[in-house]
């Protein structure tokens, strides 16, 4: 469908939705006003474009006469500039919303190959989620933690929570590279090593409908790094979910309950996450996916600490801001690369 096709559909529909809201139908009056407010602003939007559309014909047309030409001609030219970001707001608002968008989101940060390195750079990377978390206004909270003893992270995780969370933090999933001298290199060698970020929207209960004979709990003792923050109760849980396998574990809390509920939480988002790739699986099969597909074993990314540089390799992203990215302050800068760009090429399908 062409966009004038497209334009003309959102008109037709608004039109419609406001003669079905007159007819006054109790049972779909929620349904239909609920449809009706999301597809005004796109609606208004359209009739802005077609006005200008029609004003700069109209200058157009005014250039012709001697004593218009002027003022006619200022008219036209500030419309010709002012078109192409209507056209470019107008396709950006009918674009297909993703559904998961607006939700929380359950970050997951696990240490991969390098050894105590990785398991440091892990520690970092969630560390930086949780400033970049401070700085948009979102609730950053730990849900389970695996420490290694020294300062790294075997894994983690936390819900982080706000407004449009999961719309801004879906493009870090994947494999996030680092390269640097360790502070146990005594050579002075530069080390790569590796960590695996997962974020997924987190599920509501009327998302995901958990059977209870479907899973299978396991309770054991909490494995800490030592000291008085072991447990001495069978306090940790683990959740099987019997048809997929899927298993989740969570031990952060004293109380077997409370791990209990986190354990669910993250169980049921998962599983979320494997429905949505499984819709998504035949669109992306058709589309290159330039931002990528979230797949934890794509290497998405490379924090070069010696050249300061931290690089996205999926669009060639580099920012000389190594710090300033790892304390927080300019993730955006790379989010917002990464936004424009899902955004530019589904624009691109949009006009074929």
């Amino acid at each position: 469908m062409n966009l004038e096709a497209q334009l003309d559909k959102v008109l037709y529909r608004f039109d419609e939705l406001h003669a079905l809201l007159s007819a006054g139908d109790a049972t779909s009056f929620a349904k239909l006003s609920k449809e009706l407010s999301d597809l005004e602003p796109v609606a208004q939007a359209v009739k802005a474009l077609r006005k200008a559309r029609a004003d700069m014909a109209e200058a157009e047309a005014m250039m012709a006469d001697p004593d218009m030409k002027d003022l006619a001609a200022e008219e036209y030219y500030a419309l010709k500039e002012t078109l192409p970001v209507l056209e470019r707001e107008v396709q950006l608002m009918l674009l297909p919303k993703d559904e998961a968008d607006e939700k929380n989101a359950i970050l997951e940060v696990r240490a991969g190959t390098g050894g105590e390195e990785a398991a440091l750079f892990a520690a970092e990377l969630f560390r930086m989620y949780e400033r970049y978390a401070s700085t948009r206004g979102w609730r950053f909270e730990v849900m389970d933690v695996n420490e290694t003893g020294i300062g790294g992270m075997k894994e983690a995780s936390a819900t982080i929570t706000g407004r449009g969370v999961f719309a801004r933090l879906k493009f870090e999933s994947g494999v996030h590279r680092v390269q640097r001298v360790p502070a146990t290199e005594s050579g002075g060698r530069i080390h790569t090593s590796a960590a695996t970020v997962a974020v997924l929207p987190e599920a509501e209960e009327v998302d995901i409908q958990l059977d209870d004979k479907d899973l299978r709990f396991d309770v054991y003792r909490s494995q800490g790094s030592g000291g008085q923050s072991v447990n001495t109760t069978d306090s940790a849980v683990r959740v099987t979910h019997i048809p997929t396998g899927l298993a989740v574990a969570c031990q952060q809390e004293k109380s077997q309950h409370k791990n209990k509920a986190t354990a669910l939480k993250l169980l049921r988002s998962r599983l979320y996450e494997m429905e949505r790739e499984a819709k998504d699986a035949a669109r992306a099969a058709n589309r290159k996916n330039q931002v990528g597909s979230g797949d934890r074993s794509e290497r998405i990314r490379t924090y070069n600490f010696p050249q300061g540089r931290v690089t996205d390799h999926r669009i060639n992203l580099t920012l000389y801001k190594i710090d300033e990215v790892m304390n927080g302050t300019a993730v955006d800068e790379v989010v917002e690369a990464l936004i424009a760009a899902d955004q530019a090429e589904r624009l691109a399908e949009m006009v074929e």
